[in-house]
């Protein structure tokens, strides 16, 4: 039985990671594919010119979804101490 609980609770852990993470790291692809493509347009072949727009995308991000981040947060540690106390 520990082996299941175990195992249910690292699938977990890392199917949360990823939707936490998810929706960071898709806007910061998408900007930067968007730079990507701009540059190629225009042949501006600046290194420097991608990390602003990612940056300011990802905090967008984390500021209007950081209350849905946090509650999924809340609710998988919510889920481990009944785990942790049921034992």
């Amino acid at each position: 039985m520990e082996q299941e609980v175990a195992l249910f609770l690292a699938s977990d852990m890392l199917l949360t990671a990823a939707k936490l993470a998810a929706p960071a790291l898709f806007v910061s692809l998408a900007v930067g594919v968007a730079i990507s493509i701009f540059q190629v347009v225009t042949q501006i072949q600046e290194m420097t010119l991608t990390f602003v727009p990612k940056i300011m995308a990802s905090v967008f991000v984390l500021l209007s979804m950081g209350g849905w981040m946090l509650s999924t947060l809340v609710e998988f540690t919510k889920k481990l101490f009944q785990y942790a106390g049921g034992m």
